[in-house]
């Protein structure tokens, strides 16, 4: 039987994932920051000296007192994008992942104004776009972030964290449509079709996800072509085609080759996470998420 603990470890990692993945697309804040025609004028001693201030109080991960320093940093200096996205980026690093309490949901919208400020300026920046999507991802609002993604694949067909965002908010999507359907019937999902239950709440649950499965399948078929080590994109591969089972299920040879599929990528998803680790371990460099 699949152990479904497997697919909350890999939600997990994804949640962690994007946050990091929009983060190191960001002009470094780990940087003393200098008087630059990029920051915008005025660049006056005191808005320099609040972002440096910012900038050292991230580094020391005390995310509270860089926000104030950064967004006293955007008071000073209105027009200055950059310090819109330190705060932005001090914002978002704050969000606490699944996390639905009333602070936490004004945080996520703090940086998601940030960042949305940002975009008038510069409708294509796709880092934030990017971070909007991170920030939705991680306070449950998945229409919002496959939305977001989507407008980064608009600028970037090639973004394979973006696709694989969508795939996995598909999943997440269709995961918890099943779930739904079957515990009303009384039953626990066995990830390989679910032979015993009534035709009717397995049909209900192919009109809710059939269009979710076939896109998810298609983003995150794209982020392994545009990525062929993401290891995490094979794993919810493997979850969707166990999906994929539920309205294949009356149909032997199409089920059987659902679960060959999710079999087959759960074993390329362990292969390419050691082979990305024996990488990294080589290089001495990071691997890929």
């Amino acid at each position: 039987m699949f152990d479904f603990r497997d697919s909350c470890h890999f939600f997990r990692r994804a949640v962690v994932c994007f946050s990091l993945l929009a983060l190191a697309a960001l002009p470094a804040l780990t940087q003393t920051v200098t008087n630059s025609p990029a920051l915008l004028p005025p660049n006056t001693p005191e808005f320099l000296d609040e972002l440096n201030q910012g900038v050292r109080a991230f580094k020391s991960a005390h995310y509270d007192e860089a926000i104030a320093h950064f967004r006293r940093a955007t008071e000073l200096n209105p027009a200055s994008v950059t310090a819109k996205i330190y705060l932005g980026t001090a914002l978002a690093e704050n969000v606490v992942p699944g996390v639905i309490a009333p602070e936490n949901l004004r945080t996520a919208q703090q940086a998601i104004d940030v960042f949305e400020k940002v975009l008038e300026a510069n409708p294509h920046d796709v880092t934030s776009m990017k971070q909007i999507a991170a920030v939705s991802f991680a306070i449950g609002e998945m229409s919002e972030a496959r939305a977001w993604q989507m407008k980064v694949l608009g600028e970037d067909p090639t973004d394979a964290e973006a696709a694989y965002t969508i795939g996995v908010v598909d999943w997440r999507e269709a995961h918890q449509n099943a779930l739904k359907a079957l515990s009303s019937a009384g039953l626990n999902d066995d990830g390989r079709g679910n032979a015993d239950a009534p035709a009717e709440v397995m049909t209900a649950i192919a009109a809710q996800n059939r269009a979710l499965v076939k896109e998810g399948l298609k983003y995150l078929t794209q982020a392994i072509e545009d990525r062929p080590d993401y290891s995490d994109a094979m794993a919810y591969l493997n979850l969707l085609y166990r999906r994929k089972a539920d309205f294949d299920r009356d149909n032997e040879s199409a089920l059987a080759e659902d679960l060959s599929q999710a079999k087959n990528w759960t074993n390329k998803a362990m292969a390419t996470r050691k082979a990305n680790k024996e990488k990294k371990g080589e290089s001495g460099e990071p691997g890929p998420p």
